[in-house]
């Protein structure tokens, strides 16, 4: 597909539909080659499995994460007694969408016109992105933790459920997309764009933002971000960062009960004798010394 992620979302936005979802605790299965219309997400919690996509065989066992893309022939197989959890989904809006369509029911019969009508895009079809069919999240636990729970909330069948499980699974495309994309834009951002950086930072204090993070976000090389930067506030990134960070250190100090453990990780500080060093060195006082005369 030659067209880039961020022109096809205008016209066709990610909206995840999660059409089934399961822990699917099996002993030794196999189920025959069938041509995917959505994207199939798994995890392997227990066992060991063999996948084949279009003729390669991937062997996958404990704490391996799989996805296939649409118009994909895959066959599966568990070779001991497997616990699966896997999504089946959309990720793009479609119409027809609600069209009841499963791999194995009537693909034969399937006229040519309707499965090019109901098939998802690909990802991996739009520029810069290339996400392997087995993957390794940046962050396995939380990534194998939210698909369990989206699974969980969907099965619950409740509304807000089907709700938050949609919302999780957009975060889980979210962190494929910026671990595997690579989007550049073709135009470069005038110094005025800056004035999403102090919401941008405020929204991000507790993590650990680096200037590589934001020059990566201006779509500029470290070295001009950090000179645009310092002409617009007057400051580096670094020092700004540490302002924004002591300020909203002095409002929890003064404004909440929470200990300095506490608003040191709230505040994106180390700990909290890191927290107490850098408070101390930016306005004089100790983080005590405030929260006794609030």
């Amino acid at each position: 597909m030659n067209i880039d992620l961020h022109e096809f979302l205008k016209r066709s936005p990610i909206v995840p539909f999660i059409r089934e979802a399961d822990y699917a605790i099996r002993n030794p299965w196999s189920m025959h080659e069938r041509r995917l219309f959505d994207y199939l997400l798994v995890y392997i919690q227990e066992g060991k499995c063999i996948f084949t996509v279009n003729g390669k065989d991937y062997f996958l066992r404990e704490g391996d994460f799989y996805l296939v893309q649409p118009n994909s022939l895959v066959s599966l197989q568990g070779t001991t007694k497997t616990i699966t959890p896997f999504v089946h989904m959309d990720i793009f809006y479609h119409s027809d969408r609600l069209v009841e369509v499963t791999e194995e029911k009537n693909v034969g019969q399937m006229d040519t016109s309707l499965r090019k009508r109901i098939m998802q895009p690909r990802l991996n079809d739009f520029e810069d992105v290339a996400i392997p069919i087995q993957f390794k999240p940046e962050n396995p636990l939380w990534f194998r933790d939210s698909l369990i729970k989206v699974i969980k909330l969907w099965q619950a069948g409740d509304t807000l459920g089907f709700i938050e499980a949609q919302i999780i699974v957009s975060e889980l495309i979210f962190s494929m997309l910026k671990q595997y994309g690579e989007f550049i834009t073709k135009s470069t951002k005038a110094p005025e764009d800056f004035n999403w950086i102090t919401s941008y930072l405020t929204f991000y204090l507790s993590e650990d933002i680096s200037v590589e993070d934001m020059a990566k976000r201006m779509r500029m090389s470290i070295s001009n971000f950090s000179t645009l930067f310092r002409k617009h506030f007057g400051i580096s990134p670094h020092q700004y960062l540490v302002k924004l960070r002591i300020q909203h250190a002095e409002e929890l100090l003064l404004h909440s009960n929470l200990k300095l453990d506490e608003i040191a990780e709230n505040c994106g500080f180390t700990n909290a004798q890191h927290f107490s060093k850098m408070f101390k060195k930016h306005t004089g006082r100790t983080p005590g010394s405030l929260r006794k005369d609030k």
